[in-house]
């Protein structure tokens, strides 16, 4: 049953990246394929979570929050570009 679930869930996940992708891809403006970008980090995130409860090898976890903070780094370093520039 538990990984029924973990299989369900990484389905889901996956199609939300693909629609975030869509949007990455035909967003009006640059702010909206920003976020799209952001999203599409989230989602990652979740699927190398879920590679870890698959695996059993928790060091996944580790990478899931080192990728968290370089994707939080890089969504404050497009922000200040579109703001005022670098």
């Amino acid at each position: 049953m538990d990984n029924l679930i973990l299989k369900i869930s990484a389905v889901i996940i996956l199609i939300s990246l693909m629609i975030a992708l869509v949007r990455f891809i035909k967003g009006p403006g640059s702010v909206s394929r920003v976020v799209a970008f952001d999203v599409m980090g989230y989602f990652a995130i979740s699927l190398i979570a879920l590679a870890a409860l698959f695996s059993d090898r928790m060091i996944y976890l580790d990478a899931s929050l080192i990728y968290g903070l370089l994707a939080f780094i890089e969504v404050v370093i497009f922000a200040r570009y579109i703001e005022r520039g670098l």
